[in-house]
């Protein structure tokens, strides 16, 4: 009799621009990162997490589309997760992205302010960064398991790693 095995594929979500996913297991988050920032919160005890795409840091009180906005976004995030089960106090965030795409000079600096506006709202929400790899000058392509909380960063023009 013939054996055969079983692989499966995890299951990947595409985050874009001021989207918030949800995964859990074998799910993979993926995002495609200029200036805008990757912002990951994981529980490592339920292999749950989620991304956001920021996209800005302050929604000057709009409340559309909250994936889009820092001071938004990782509120957002608790919420998804604390509908999901998870135990809140356990979180731990990453963030990836917030290069300066429009070159050094100028008022165009929104991934530097993204990075401040994101953490911010997570030292302020007690949310520790566990790692980060935020600014230069090089689109990032970063894939997060929600299984075990890595991010595989693959950089443009630059070597690959994982927070």
């Amino acid at each position: 009799m013939a054996t055969c095995s079983v692989t499966t594929t995890p299951a990947i979500k595409n985050v874009s621009m001021g989207q918030i996913e949800f995964g859990e297991g074998d799910t993979l988050l993926v995002a495609i990162l200029g200036s805008c920032l990757g912002v990951t919160l994981h529980d490592a005890r339920s292999g749950i997490g989620t991304m956001a795409h920021v996209v800005l840091p302050d929604s000057a009180g709009r409340a559309t589309t909250l994936g889009k906005f820092a001071d938004t976004a990782i509120p957002q995030m608790v919420e998804i997760l604390a509908q999901h089960g998870v135990n809140l106090t356990a979180l731990k965030a990453k963030v990836v992205g917030g290069a300066c795409m429009f070159g050094n000079g100028g008022p165009l600096k929104i991934g530097e302010s993204n990075v401040q506006a994101v953490t911010s709202t997570l030292r302020a929400m007690r949310i520790p960064v566990l790692a980060q790899d935020v600014g230069g000058s090089h689109g990032r392509r970063i894939s997060f398991s929600c299984q075990d909380g890595r991010i595989q960063i693959e950089r443009v023009g630059l070597s690959s790693k994982t927070i």
